[in-house]
């Protein structure tokens, strides 16, 4: 998927997908909630749980009048936030993508 050049920092890469993972598990969540993913199934259930956990401080900056625009927003910000944060550490620690 993506190709690390030799002698890059490991710490660098496990930070970085890291990042990668929870930024996943986000706009994983946005989109079954999009898409109408019944919630009583374990893995959309275990992935809400997940989602909810890594965006709790971010789900209610703003207030929105549609419930998917908030999910979106809500979400979405946690995952930008996790992505730009995540990749500026692995880069400092001299990982490149």
């Amino acid at each position: 998927m993506f190709r690390y050049r030799t002698g890059a920092n490991p710490a660098g890469r496990v930070v970085a997908t890291a990042a990668d993972v929870m930024a996943l598990i986000l706009g994983l969540w946005i989109l079954l909630y999009l898409l109408g993913a019944n919630r009583a199934n374990d893995v959309v259930r275990f992935v809400h749980d997940a989602a909810t956990w890594l965006a709790g401080w971010s789900l209610h900056i703003f207030t929105l009048d549609k419930a998917w625009a908030q999910v979106i927003v809500g979400y979405g910000i946690a995952a930008v936030v996790y992505l730009f944060v995540g990749h500026a550490i692995a880069n400092r620690m001299g990982h490149r993508h």
